[in-house]
Parts: structure tokens; sequence; C-alpha cells
């Protein structure tokens, strides 16, 4: 809307006395204004819509429709209706002012006119027609750079929520990979240095039973003391159990050093660039040190992993961020058994999370499905689970940040797709799509 020049306003006299109309004109004719002419209310109506003057004298008594009827209709029409209107009334005519001013009018002349009256009302109403278009124009402007505003703001605002989300995305994985790398670094020195001297111990501890073994065999009748020596150590069992004594503690330092692996796995900080790296051994590692978490427990059985691994491709990643994906993913299904266990859902069955992958060949993106068996999301809850600190665990056992970092490094950091499938009382699924370069 462009505001109105009072010198260049446009005024329609709507009148069907030619004499009134030739005086009007003379009138106003020398402030430079642009007059447009109408004998009645049909043509006056036809001519505001078309020209769109900027203030309207109109005679009230005409005939066909007379003037309250046409200022009424101009009032009816959206591209009328701002228009003041002034109406024309000889002192003759029953002129009702309440009518005048309830149909719309703004104001009246009464004839025979005086110029002087005449130019004063026109400048009046010119006046406050300008003002009100100027405030009009104004408040369009203001809403205009208060919709850019908020628009600039709403942006900023998005862009500081992922920022944040970024800088407790890296904190969170570099203050996990530097725990898990010390962690895993402390127990090497330890363990290999059981390691060493268990081979020893090993070698030292047969050698010494062969030993004994000559001696009795060039020595069948030894004295009373050794005789009840034998039997109070009972050597016998002691000779018998050594080498299984032995083989459990070989299986527990390779245990040890299986998890420590797994640490190393899980830890890895390639953050500078993607690289190649092996899905099923970031699962694997995770489940490693997911594993005190699976057992039973006193409120409900084991919770069995399933693993259908397809033969899958080297992926090009962040490995130490997917592998930060899998563990929000299984965590949060663990959370959601023993979330059953205060629902008594499931409670004579077996827990399950079975984990598959395929690669699909034709777009070449691998597809990592996590599936449960546990009480299930609500649609509601669905529709909010990948937002920032949502979260519908007791304060203090969740931030509401594990899913939404978990879309972020699938999403965006590479371009893949992480979604959620679940059924209430049946279980949930999450999948992970990855392309491979």
């Amino acid at each position: 809307m462009k505001p109105i020049n009072i010198e260049e306003a446009t005024i329609l006299i709507v009148d069907d006395n030619h004499t009134n109309l030739k005086v009007l004109c003379n009138s106003i004719s020398d402030s430079g204004w642009e007059i447009l002419v109408a004998t009645d209310g049909k043509s006056a109506i036809e001519q505001a819509e078309y020209a769109q003057p900027d203030l309207i004298l109109l005679d009230v008594m005409m005939p066909g429709i007379d003037g309250y009827q046409t200022c009424q209709e101009l009032k009816k029409n959206p591209l009328t209706e701002d228009i003041p209107v002034i109406f024309l009334t000889a002192l003759s005519d029953k002129f009702d002012k309440v009518q005048g001013l309830l149909v719309g009018g703004v104001d009246y002349i009464t004839k025979p006119f005086q110029t002087e009256e005449v130019l004063a009302r026109l400048h009046v109403h010119l006046k406050l027609r300008f003002l009100t278009k100027q405030l009009e124009l104004q408040n369009q402007q203001l809403e205009k750079r208060i919709e850019e505003r908020t628009t600039e703001l709403s942006q900023t605002l998005n862009e500081l929520k992922q920022s944040q989300l970024h800088l407790i995305q890296q904190e969170k994985l570099s203050t996990l990979g530097q725990l898990v790398a010390s962690v895993a670094h402390e127990l090497n020195n330890p363990l290999s240095f059981l390691t060493g001297n268990l081979d020893f111990t090993t070698s030292y501890v047969y050698n010494l039973i062969n030993h004994l073994q000559l001696y009795r065999q060039h020595y069948p009748n030894p004295v009373v003391d050794i005789v009840k020596n034998a039997k109070v150590i009972d050597l016998e069992n002691l000779i018998q159990d050594i080498p299984d004594v032995i083989s459990s503690m070989n299986l527990g330092i390779e245990r040890i050093s299986h998890i420590s692996s797994s640490l190393r796995t899980f830890s890895r900080t390639d953050i500078s660039h993607k690289v190649p790296a092996d899905i099923h051994e970031g699962i694997n590692s995770t489940l490693v040190i997911l594993q005190h978490r699976l057992k039973s427990n006193n409120k409900r059985p084991a919770i069995e992993v399933i693993k259908k691994y397809g033969d899958l491709p080297l992926i090009e990643c962040y490995p130490g961020q997917i592998n930060q994906v899998f563990m929000n993913i299984i965590a949060n299904s663990i959370d959601a058994f023993d979330e059953d266990v205060k629902e008594d859902f499931h409670a004579n069955s077996s827990n399950k999370i079975i984990i598959q992958t395929t690669f699909n060949e034709d777009n070449e993106w691998v597809i990592i499905s996590f599936k449960d068996n546990s009480i299930g999301i609500d649609q509601e809850v669905q529709k909010h689970i990948f937002e920032q600190f949502f979260t519908t665990k007791m304060i203090g056992k969740g931030t509401g940040l594990g899913l939404s970092i978990s879309k972020e490094i699938v999403d965006v950091k590479h371009h893949g797709k992480l979604s959620c499938f679940s059924v209430l009382g049946e279980g949930t699924e999450f999948v992970i799509e990855i392309p491979v370069k």
C-alpha cells in the first residue's frame, strides 16, 4: 500500500444536480486535486471500485439508490470499504445524522455550500486518510520486519541448538573415548605381566609335577611324614586339579584381553576424517561393554542377543561415533526391559534383542536393525524421541540427548537415516541406513 499525497488526492463527487456538481468543482478546482464525477449511486460504486478515490462526496437524495444505500454498498466491498464518505445534504432535506454515521459516513456538508467549509472539511478528512494509510503502511512494514526478525531468531536458535548438540556430542565422545582408552591402556600393562608370568608358571608347575612323579617312581616307599603330608594336602587331587586351574586362569586372561581389545575398538576417535570400518566389529565391541547389563538380575531374566549378520563390506565412517550410536540404541533397549519389570510386562517370556545386518547392492547402502520385544513405545512419544532433551525416563536416569545425538551422527555426519518403528505391547525396532561411501 502506497501512502497518498494530499496535494495529489483524488475526490469522487456524486450528485444528480449538475448545478451542485459545478459549484463543488469550482470550489475545489484550485486545490490541485483530481476530480471524478458521478450522477447516481450505481455509477458511483463502479467508479469508486475502479478509480479508488481518496475521498467521496456523496449526495443523500438521488434517484435510484439513495446516498445511504450507496454508502452501504461501498462499505460492503473490500476494495472501497476504507474510502471515507462525506454526505452532501440540503438544509431542506430530512437528513438523519445517526443513520449516516451508522452506514459508514464520516461527516456531512450542508447545501448551499460555503467554499471555506468544504475545503476545510476535505483537508481534515484527507489528512486523516493520509495518516491512516501511513499507519497501515508502517504496521505492514513493522509486521514484515517482525516476521523477518522472528525467522532470523528462529534460524539462530536452531543453529545454536545444533552447535550445542555438536559440542555435547564431541565432548561426550571425547570424554568417553579418553576414559575407555585409558581403562584399556591401564589393563594392558598388568595383562601383559600376567600373560608372560602365567606362561612361565605353567612351565614351572608341570616341571615340578614331573619331578615329583620321578621321586614317586624311584622311591615308592617314602617315610611316614611324607605319606601323612600327602594325605593332608590331598596330593592326588592336587596333581589332577592344577592343569584345570591353570587352564581357567588362561581363559580369564583371554577374557580380559578380549574386553581390552573391545574397549580399544569402541573408543576409536577418528573424528578428523572417515576411515573404512567393520560394522560387525563395532557392534560386537559394544555388546562386550554392555555385557554386564545383559545378564539376569533379581528383577528380570537375562536378555538374549540374537545376531543375524549379513555379508557386509567395510564402510567409510567415523567408527567411534557409529559405535556410540550402537551403544545408545542397545542401552535404550536394555532400559526398556528394565522398565518392563515395573509394568509386569513379559513376566513369563524371554527378553530378546535381534541385531540384523544386510547390504543393499543396488544403492550400496548398509542396513542395521536392532529389534527388541520390550513393551514398545506409544505413538505420541515416537513423534518426539529424536528431539533434544526429550526423555520419558525418571529425573537423573536420562538426559534426552542419546537418540538426538544418534540421529545427528547418522543423518548429518554420515548422510544416512535413523528410523524408529514401534508397536505398543509388541516391541521396538531402530533401523540405521548408511551409505558404504
